[in-house]
């Protein structure tokens, strides 16, 4: 090859088309939900006739609707959207947060979901200090004995928890985990309002929120856990409630969930 034909910039690969076509889907936003041709041909900077061709194509491929002069968002936006959400494992979008948040506390983080009664355990952020609290990825533990368990609950109506453990034992299992269907059900119904939930056990302290997708619905949950030595403190629990709630956050916007404060 010539050296002369070698492109100098990155900018000579790019389709100024393409870009635009790009930069009218980007647009659209909750507040923006329509926009005339005039609108975008000016925020494009691009005369009328230019950017009608960009919204003829957009159209037609379903990337647009157009109701008499104003465009909007087609269903093919949607759904290719869907489609990458779907396709995004909850454990890598979770690991990197969580990650983090047991560089921030010195404490071990952990991602389960619900498989019927039980807290399969997905990933772990392994802190390796001497008192904390490690669970091994792939183990499982009754949903109502932990703190992450009872989160995954929450996302079951109260008949769905009752169908769900209409055969369970719970009087087996020793406190501080209920020991009736109806303890289990306020128990659950108060941690759905509350938006967390704080579990004491022997000599540790595990405080977990709600992983969300897109449609709002409880899918995971996750978990910071420590020795009761360091867990004692009403402020150091404060904090870490509220390191751990925004980890949640976070992971949930990233799988599609739109928070409603923020």
């Amino acid at each position: 090859m010539n050296i002369a034909e070698v492109p100098d910039k990155e900018a000579d690969y790019s389709v100024p088309a393409l870009a635009r076509g790009l930069s009218v889907l980007g647009m659209f936003n909750a507040h923006t939900r329509s926009l005339s041709l005039q609108e975008i041909a000016e925020r494009l900077g691009v005369s009328n006739s230019a950017v009608y061709r960009i919204l003829f194509t957009l159209t037609n491929m379903g990337y647009l609707n157009k109701h008499n002069t104003q465009y909007e968002l087609g269903a093919r936006v949607i759904s290719d959207g869907f489609s990458y959400l779907a396709s995004r494992d909850i454990v890598e979008v979770a690991m990197r947060h969580l990650n983090e948040l047991r560089d921030r506390t010195s404490l071990s983080c952990h991602l389960s979901i619900r498989e019927q009664t039980d807290s399969l355990y997905l990933y772990r952020a392994f802190a390796a200090q001497r008192l904390s609290v490690n669970i091994p990825v792939g183990t499982r533990i009754a949903c109502h004995c932990t703190a992450m368990g009872r989160m995954l609950l929450t996302s079951l109506s109260e008949i769905e928890l009752g169908q769900l453990y209409q055969l369970v034992r719970l009087d087996d299992y020793p406190a501080p985990a209920p020991r009736t269907l109806l303890e289990l059900q306020n128990l659950i119904s108060e941690d759905r309002d509350r938006g967390w939930v704080l579990h004491r056990s022997d000599y540790s302290t595990a405080i977990a929120a709600p992983i969300r997708d897109h449609n709002g619905h409880v899918v995971a949950a996750i978990n910071l856990s420590g020795p009761d030595a360091v867990m004692d403190s009403e402020d150091v629990k404060e904090q870490f409630r509220a390191l751990l709630l925004a980890s949640s956050i976070s992971i949930s916007n990233e799988l599609g969930y739109s928070h409603p404060f923020g």
